[in-house]
């Protein structure tokens, strides 16, 4: 299972373990699943290795698997909160707010105090 603790790697060699799996599963050999997805040979090893591939390319051959319905839990759709939607009128938010700084004054100054 992935998770959050585990690293960037060894999420990569997950990745391409399963791949490997629903590939062997459906009989295909490294190259018949090339060229279904439209990418090279070395591309499904590079993906299957756990190596970094574009994520076009990693498009491409969940397509070609029939896994492609899967990217939708893999980034669900964001529903807005009913008082989301209400202090919003609607709209659809276009980018992040900054944080506001306290302004209160702190204890510490650069001179001692008499």
């Amino acid at each position: 299972m992935i998770s959050n603790e585990m690293s960037d790697v060894a999420i990569l060699n997950e990745l391409g373990s399963r791949i490997s799996m629903y590939r062997l599963n459906r009989n295909m050999t490294q190259g018949a699943l090339a060229a279904e997805a439209g990418v090279s040979t070395p591309t499904i090893q590079r993906a299957e290795s756990g190596a970094s591939i574009q994520l076009l390319k990693l498009i491409r051959i969940l397509r070609a698997l029939n896994l492609i319905a899967n990217m939708e839990s893999f980034v669900p759709e964001l529903a807005a909160s009913p008082l989301q939607q209400l202090k919003m009128k609607g709209k659809t938010r276009q980018r992040a707010s900054s944080r506001q700084e306290d302004d209160k004054e702190s204890d510490w100054s650069w001179e001692d105090k008499k």
